[in-house]
């Protein structure tokens, strides 16, 4: 049967000029490859050769850290626990790159190794937080492999939880802001680790390499990155208010010639994303969008929504062409569950495709009893 759709009314919170749909024209970056995403809506803003392939470096280390904070979730690791310095994690540390100046055969917090990655972007506590997670570096790649397939990723592959220079070993910059929004979106305690300007072990203090935490409030990460193939790159993350609510863009900038220029070009892209559009929150969270027939169900209808809020960004004065009609998969049979996607938000601006939003139930409708399938299956058969 073809989906059913209906209009949505939209209420935006800017009231603007006569619409038009042009994209703005992101700055000129001195950069091999950019891509710029706001994380509020989901969408990309602007990009350039973001598909091409790239040395992730210590980018890498972003995927390291979103396993071990998937192990405190799931209660196989703890912040407090103190795990070993294995040799192969010392040796890691000093052959060259940047290091926590670990110890061989010492023990050290979880939480220390995970600043030491995040701030120092310390190879062998990278490679000690392998170890703790996955029992061996050689099986926590296999698990960095397959999430990188879980986030469906298709051009990129580990070969080692540091990111140090290795044959095979390779993403895109595209790909790399995907592993990037997740740990920021499914992790935000993750957060605090990557804006911390220093971090002292040991007795030895190091500076955190991101420039930006010096000079822009708003920033708080992400991860800084070297090597000869990749150049000097940056994966940046920026909240600001708007008179829509908070909003976060992410960046990813690659192949820039130096720290200074990766953060100046970071910055640069920061700041027109968060001037050239305009964040515009459609429907809040756990609010109905639209209610739908049940069939077979012990309920009539039900109500379809997000749990997180709708929002769009748009380019700047042109949320007044915005409209969205509602597609539903109709017929909807129960039982259906909580959160089951159903239909789809279909969002234009000036009437050409601007972005598609999945709806969910916003409760669960359990079936109906035998004669109520029964009854429904005979109008829905009449209809």
């Amino acid at each position: 049967m073809p989906a059913w759709s209906q209009p949505a009314a939209l209420a935006p919170v800017f009231p603007l000029a006569a619409p038009n749909a042009a994209m703005p024209q992101p700055p000129e970056l001195a950069a091999r490859a950019f891509v710029l995403q706001d994380l509020s809506s989901q969408q990309t803003l602007a990009a350039r050769n973001a598909d091409q392939p790239v040395e992730p470096a210590s980018m890498t280390k972003l995927m390291t850290a979103y396993l071990v904070f998937q192990a405190l979730k799931a209660g196989k690791l703890q912040l407090a626990q103190e795990v070993p310095v294995s040799e192969r994690a010392w040796r890691t540390g000093i052959t060259g790159g940047s290091r926590s100046f670990l110890v061989a055969h010492s023990r050290v917090k979880v939480d220390d190794l995970l600043r030491g990655m995040a701030v120092q972007s310390g190879n062998d506590a990278s490679v000690a937080l392998a170890e703790a997670v996955g029992g061996t570096v050689e099986n926590f790649v296999e698990m960095m492999n397959r999430q990188a397939q879980v986030f469906g990723l298709k051009s990129t592959t580990f070969k080692n939880p540091e990111g140090l220079a290795v044959a095979g070993q390779a993403s895109t910059a595209r790909e790399l802001s995907v592993i990037a929004l997740r740990l920021v979106t499914d992790f935000p305690q993750a957060l605090p680790y990557y804006a911390a300007r220093e971090f002292t072990f040991g007795g030895i203090r190091q500076p955190n390499r991101n420039l930006l935490l010096w000079r822009d409030p708003t920033v708080d990460g992400l991860k800084t990155s070297y090597t000869d193939a990749s150049g000097y790159c940056l994966v940046a993350t920026a909240q600001r208010t708007t008179p829509a609510g908070a909003r976060r863009l992410l960046s990813v900038v690659v192949g820039a010639t130096s720290p200074e220029a990766r953060a100046n070009e970071s910055q640069k892209l920061l700041n027109w994303g968060f001037g050239a559009f305009d964040m515009v929150r459609l429907f809040d969270a756990n609010k109905p969008v639209t209610t739908a027939p049940v069939w077979k169900g012990q309920a009539s209808s039900v109500r379809l929504g997000r749990v997180t809020p709708v929002v769009v960004v748009v380019p700047r004065g042109q949320a007044g062409g915005l409209k969205a009609t509602v597609s539903r998969n109709d017929p909807l049979l129960a039982p259906l569950t909580q959160g089951q996607a159903v239909g789809t938000l279909k969002i234009t601006l000036t009437g050409q495709p601007w972005q598609d939003v999945a709806l969910h139930t916003l409760e669960a409708v359990p079936g109906a009893g035998w004669f109520g399938r029964l009854w429904d299956a005979i109008r829905l058969g009449v209809k």
